[in-house]
């Protein structure tokens, strides 16, 4: 087999590395990553890739079905090039230090750099233990894996920052997993997803030698990082630093503005779980908001004090960022002077989702008072049970000389508080087309430009599952159906209107449809 892959491996060779080579659970200091061999798995089987991100890595569908690719994606061999490690960072997760985490089940396969001079870190998650597994066995289960799978892709092709999934292997291999921690533990189908991003750094890694007062380490991963990571970012030395935390800041609140106008909840929105470059990372127990509320939560982990709940995710963010200036602090003379880096991710998350929701509601600039009609239009989503995603799609074909409520009663999940806020619903639509006429915008114009900002396809949570529940049943084709559906989430795709649904009303509380747990 011949392959484009290009490695280089720079992380590896250009930071310090673990000097023990045993794969034991231990603290790891004064390094930032670990060698580590892949566990080979028993029958490996290529159950879905990604043909997007194939393309990106100069890959083509012969090479993604040879047997060396094959054994590569499960981590039963290597590439020419490839090396494996996994790496050492912390975290503050649900609002407590945590000390050392680290990957404890994904396992690095290296960094490629494609034809067109693009840099990949390629990962497997489920492969095998790492010294930073805690006692835990590495892998990763079907049901989990197809929803990372499956959502990074669907994500990327609704215009969020995310990492990628290049491939989705079955391992052959059953793996224990007690779903809801409640001594209930079964059997479980494995697999192992390749993951793929510019970096999988994040703002744990700068943490842990903060916390450790490794100064000299932590110095050395932030020239490593800004020289690798953002090679456009040309400030004096002094002023570097700052340059580069408001620059993560600025993504940051980007990829916030982003989750809200979509309706994707993240569920663990830990510093060890959140992305420097400002991507979607490590996809857990997420969903996507049905009925709006915002107070909603997927994670059953999180039920009880819903700190990583749909509407206090931008807040949260900023609470992370606050707590990546606390490990950067240590680098500077005054730590007081990345206060501004943390009031312009205010400034640009709010410019982000002014300009999003004015796109998606069809303005042509957000107008001042446009906040006051959209708390208003929140309040009765949430009362009368609107469906998030169906409501604001619907929303482009209202007649704005007859505006009524019967254009948006499809997104409505329960008729009792349909009728009961059929009154203020007419009101605010009333209201909202006489916002639309004092634009004299056209018509096709709005709809059109409606239709791109509002997807009429996302990844409900019932759709994963209901592709879960085939696969672990030997069936697949749901999978590629899905995949194929959410590479074009804007489009009407009359073959596929089915997946346009509104979630069913079997699934208002089932497991996996409504909520999830972290095991995975």
């Amino acid at each position: 087999m011949t392959t484009l892959l290009n490695f280089d491996n720079r992380f590896i060779k250009d930071l310090p590395g673990d000097s023990d080579a045993s794969n034991t659970p231990r603290q790891v200091f004064g390094a930032c990553w670990s060698p580590v061999t892949p566990t080979a798995v028993a029958a490996p089987r290529l159950l879905a890739c990604s043909p997007t991100v194939t393309a990106d890595l100069d890959l083509d569908e012969q090479t993604m079905n040879s047997p060396e690719m094959l054994a590569a994606l499960a981590g039963n061999a290597l590439l020419p090039g490839m090396a494996t490690y996994a790496t050492c960072y912390g975290g503050h997760q649900f609002g407590q230090w945590a000390g050392q985490l680290g990957d404890g089940r994904a396992i690095f396969l290296g960094e490629t750099v494609n034809r067109h001079g693009q840099r990949f870190e390629l990962q497997l998650k489920g492969a095998g233990p790492t010294p930073y597994a805690r006692h835990a066995d590495g892998r990763a289960v079907l049901r989990s894996s197809i929803r990372e799978f499956l959502c990074s892709e669907a994500m990327h092709h609704l215009g969020v920052p995310t990492t990628r999934a290049l491939s989705l292997v079955g391992t052959g291999e059953q793996v224990v997993r007690d779903m809801f921690y409640d001594g209930h533990p079964v059997n479980e189908p494995g697999a192992i997803v390749c993951r793929v991003a510019p970096t999988f750094t994040r703002f744990g890694h700068f943490e842990l030698p903060a916390a450790r007062g490794d100064r000299a380490l932590l110095q050395r991963l932030v020239d490593f990082t800004i020289a690798r990571d953002f090679p456009t970012l040309r400030f004096a030395p002094e002023q570097r630093l700052l340059a580069w935390f408001t620059d993560i800041c600025e993504r940051t609140a980007r990829l916030m503005a982003h989750w809200m106008r979509v309706g994707f909840v993240h569920g663990v929105m830990n510093t060890d779980n959140m992305s420097i470059l400002g991507l979607t990372i490590d996809y857990g127990p997420y969903g996507w908001v049905d009925n709006f509320d915002p107070g909603w939560t997927p994670n059953t982990t999180d039920a009880a004090t819903r700190r990583y709940c749909f509407a206090r995710q931008p807040g949260i963010a900023r609470w992370n960022l606050e707590r990546l200036a606390d490990a950067l602090a240590m680098l500077l003379p005054n730590p007081n002077d990345l206060s501004g880096a943390l009031d312009r991710y205010d400034e640009v998350y709010a410019t982000e989702f002014c300009a999003a929701y004015a796109a998606k509601l069809g303005f042509v600039a957000w107008h001042h008072d446009d906040a006051e009609l959209l708390e208003t239009l929140f309040d009765l989503m949430w009362h009368a049970e609107i469906d998030m995603t169906l409501f604001f799609r619907d929303l482009a074909g209202l007649d704005i000389d007859n505006p009524t409520p019967v254009i948006v009663q499809d997104a409505c999940y329960r008729a009792d508080p349909a009728r009961r806020f059929a009154a203020p619903l007419s009101q605010w639509l009333q209201r909202y087309a006489a916002r639309l006429r004092q634009e004299q915008r056209e018509p096709a114009s709005r709809i059109a430009a409606m239709n791109e900002a509002n997807p009429r396809y996302v990844l409900r949570n019932y759709l994963a599952q209901q592709a879960i529940d085939l696969a672990e049943q030997g069936d697949t084709r749901m999978i590629h159906q899905l995949l194929t559906v959410l590479r074009r989430p804007y489009d009407v795709q009359s073959d596929h209107e089915t997946l346009a649904a509104k979630r069913p009303d079997w699934a208002r509380h089932r497991a996996g449809c409504s909520t999830l747990s972290c095991s995975s």
